[in-house]
């Protein structure tokens, strides 16, 4: 249990909020909250999905990062071009460390970057014919591309260019799928908006294009969707469902093909790791092609075997007693991963604030080694993962919604967490507080985390910076001249 009450974690709230003037108080106060287990839907004790207080440092992204760097930009077999000035461009280069295999700038094009590179002139002239041109040059250079999409940054939107009409004529021109997504950056609240608009262009341009060729399916067939294998994640993932007798006829983004998701329409159930990114694919497949889908969690053995058990429930007998022995074979495991690291980690608070899923998904994990969240929130989340999210942490857990980086600073200095998972903007103001840090995002340079390989180096990761000596070397830089000071006078005397 946390070692706030309800009552002090509601007073703690209150406190940081006296900071702002009325009208950001009385916005703010809406997004913070002391969790109630109580709570069936969780819009009755804090709201989410709502534009960011103006003045304040939001942590969050755009429609483009949305689209650009989480949906379409792991699809590896495809060029997605950066449509816009290149300062968003250089977004357009891989950087969450999705891992696939092939051959970059043959068959694979994830860790490549282009972008059309907008000028003045462009702005003033429109950038069709440009985009026209780079579409030729990419069909030229890379013959075995399988398609392109066009990620529109926020100038396109502005000036009205007709990513549409050129996507058309270069679809018919080289027989390939020329994808139009108008994820232009000031759509939305946040980057939660570019997942929806990056849904929509699969649905209109990639879906059905399948729909009238053969297929010879079996009765077991799956596709792991919202699975951008972070460090190997999907792979890690994608292991213990081919171990249970699933097959697996499509894995996206992450490692992920133009052809796997054309075939998606065709499997039995679809899988989702990434509710937040990916639900509404999910949702439009079940409308249209009566395919269910069913929400996993692949983090810390606990969730893992619940996930297994959930998953192998929907199939025949077969496989529910494929998924006890899949469970079985890795008990030792991940029994020797706890016993080792679960002494070092025993009742060590985490405060996390992430993106999709991982504010809730991980906090099973942290607690499969003795940890326990005191604090979680999204940046991008709706409420539908609040409601979710309010049943997985105890009573009195601090809840943040689209955290301002002054309320981060003060809940971390009056909670005292020995650890928090956030993102990499928080990540240097937290180290140079002293308190430990891992970037959740991109699993800082480690991974995978995802499944029961997953869970050994998970643990290792927190162990080493948990535990790690530095921290008690580490004191925040504007504590210094207090302690010279402190020091002066002490010799003085």
């Amino acid at each position: 249990m946390s070692n706030m009450t309800l009552e002090e974690t509601k007073a703690l709230i209150q406190e940081v909020l006296e900071a702002y003037p009325d009208k950001a108080r009385k916005d703010r106060a809406k997004h913070l909250a002391a969790n109630d287990q109580s709570v069936e839907q969780s819009k009755k004790c804090i709201i989410s999905n709502r534009k960011s207080q103006p003045g304040v440092m939001t942590i969050r992204g755009c429609a483009y990062a949305g689209s650009k760097g989480v949906v379409w930009g792991p699809i590896k077999d495809m060029v997605h071009i950066s449509h816009g000035p290149v300062g968003c461009g250089a977004y357009s280069r891989a950087g969450r460390r999705n891992y696939y295999t092939g051959h970059t700038g043959v068959n694979t094009f994830g860790t490549m970057n282009f972008t059309s590179d907008f000028q003045e002139k462009d702005i003033v002239f429109g950038g069709d014919k440009k985009l026209e041109k780079l579409i030729d040059e990419i069909e030229q250079l890379f013959p075995l591309v399988k398609g392109v999409s066009v990620q529109s940054e926020c100038p396109i939107g502005l000036i009205g260019d007709d990513i549409e009409a050129v996507a058309k004529k270069k679809t018919k021109e080289h027989g390939k799928p020329v994808v139009p997504v108008r994820c232009e950056g000031f759509r939305g609240v946040s980057q939660s908006l570019g997942h929806h608009i990056a849904n929509d262009a699969i649905r209109d341009h990639v879906l059905g294009n399948r729909d009238d060729q053969a297929f010879e399916s079996t009765p077991y067939d799956v596709a792991i969707i919202g699975d951008y294998n972070i460090g190997g994640d999907a792979w890690s993932s994608r292991i213990l469902l081919e171990e249970m007798g699933l097959r697996v006829v499509a894995q996206w983004s992450g490692d992920g093909t133009l052809p796997e998701m054309e075939l998606t329409p065709k499997v039995k159930l679809n899988l989702i790791h990434c509710y937040r990114s990916m639900n509404y694919i999910s949702r439009y497949m079940e409308e249209k092609y009566s395919i269910p889908w069913m929400e996993y969690n692949f983090f810390g053995p606990t969730k893992i075997a619940e996930s297994l058990r959930k998953i192998a429930a929907f199939f025949d007998e077969t496989i529910q007693a494929n998924a006890e022995k899949v469970i079985e074979k890795y008990q030792a495991e991940y029994e020797a991963v706890i016993a080792k690291y679960r002494p070092r980690l025993e009742g060590k608070k985490v405060m996390l604030y992430v993106g999709g899923l991982r504010p809730r998904h991980v906090i099973g994990a942290y607690e499969d080694l003795g940890m326990e969240v005191v604090g979680t929130g999204y940046e991008f989340a709706h409420n539908d993962d609040y409601d979710r999210t309010i049943k997985e942490v105890d009573n009195a857990t601090l809840l943040y919604d689209d955290v301002t980086g002054y309320e981060f600073e003060e809940f971390v200095k009056r909670v005292k967490p020995d650890l928090i998972g956030s993102g990499i903007k928080e990540k240097y103001i937290f180290q140079k507080m002293g308190v430990p840090f891992r970037q959740m995002h991109s699993w800082d340079y480690s991974g995978p985390y995802h499944g029961y390989d997953g869970f050994a180096i998970f643990a290792r990761d927190m162990d080493m910076t948990v535990n790690n000596p530095c921290w008690n070397s580490m004191q925040a830089p504007w504590l210094k001249p207090a302690a010279a000071e402190t020091e002066a006078t002490a010799a003085s005397a």
